[in-house]
């Protein structure tokens, strides 16, 4: 698919649930949110219905994400079916890390290529800090849950041979002191540890978000000059960079203070199966009526190239773009990350 802005649209994000195992502060009220209803959540047949049918739109890179992901049951047999469609040549994850273990374990020998990347999202190394982020219980740490399964997990991963990646959002007086300490989980080993800017989204808009560069600065104080990296690491749109010594690499997503709209080629399939051209974008086509009111599959590869040409130049996160800053109601949970 090519939009009217010339961009190649190959890259699929689909939210498999809203529901997550943990609250995160930039992500859900305090409060918690209601899930949606069993039956307004697209089914795995259907999404894999829907899967095969963007491939032929050309849709060749899918990444699962929630909510938590790995909350769903079942979710090692959807992405094994999931990489059998034709067309689909990559398959990741983005998960909070809490489950990782469970799911390779279920997977069993099937997990070396199961999955070709996992992004764990990881804000702080500090079991406190980690605790209140997450809003969950203090001796989670004490007991192995939590930040320690986090970290085996990353460890679990890396042996298997599976690109990771890990995604920090920097937080104004929260985690400034934990961010060189997260960058350095890339100094011995072969991975990459990003620092994504606070999107103005949901829960997102009580919290002050740290710009990229100024991270970069005191990444740059503490361990040395940045050197761009000339290569490519996945899908997304981070800009890497090398530090001295470190075998990894480190990673900025500063949509807000910089943007990267004109390169996007992404869609966003949610939970409940509205397909939507962008994060900000507050419609979108709603393919689960159609799915369950008996469309064709040309009807919905109709729909959905519809859709996709009506993807908006830019996101409205900030004025980089020249268009009227707009904060969002839905958070990330729901939208899919």
């Amino acid at each position: 698919m090519i939009d009217r802005y010339g961009r190649i649209i190959d890259y699929l994000r689909i939210s498999i649930t809203d529901r997550c195992n943990l609250r995160c502060i930039y992500c859900m009220p305090a409060e918690g949110v209601a899930w949606k209803p069993h039956e307004e959540v697209l089914s795995f047949e259907e999404i894999l219905r829907l899967c095969g049918i963007m491939a032929g739109l050309g849709i060749r890179k899918v990444k699962v994400t929630g909510g938590e992901p790995l909350v769903r049951k079942g979710v090692v047999g959807f992405i094994a079916k999931l990489r059998e469609i034709r067309g689909i040549e990559q398959v990741t994850i983005t998960t909070n890390g809490l489950l990782l273990e469970e799911f390779f374990d279920e997977a069993g020998d099937a997990g070396r290529t199961l999955v070709d990347g996992v992004n764990i999202s990881l804000d702080t190394l500090d079991p406190e800090r980690f605790s209140r982020v997450t809003r969950t219980v203090p001796d989670a740490f004490a007991r192995g849950q939590g930040l320690p399964a986090i970290l085996r997990s990353l460890d679990r991963v890396q042996s298997l041979g599976i690109p990771v990646k890990l995604n920090c959002v920097p937080l104004r007086g929260f985690n400034e002191a934990d961010l060189p300490g997260l960058a350095a989980l890339a100094r011995s080993a072969n991975r990459a540890v990003r620092f994504i800017e606070l999107m103005p989204l949901g829960s997102a808009n009580s919290q002050e978000s740290i710009p990229g560069a100024e991270v970069a600065a005191l990444l740059e104080r503490v361990y040395g000059p940045l050197t761009p990296y000339p290569g490519k690491l996945g899908n997304g749109p981070a800009e890497y960079y090398s530090l001295p010594g470190f075998a990894g690499k480190i990673g900025f997503i500063n949509a807000v203070s910089e943007g990267f709209c004109e390169h996007c080629n992404r869609l966003r399939l949610s939970s409940g199966g509205i397909l939507t051209p962008c994060l900000s974008s507050d419609t979108g086509m709603n393919l689960r009526n159609m799915l369950r009111g008996g469309a064709s599959d040309a009807e919905l590869r109709a729909a959905a190239a519809e859709l996709a040409a009506q993807k908006p130049p830019s996101h409205n996160f900030s004025a980089v773009y020249e268009r009227e800053q707009t904060k969002h109601k839905s958070g990330m949970y729901h939208i899919g990350g």
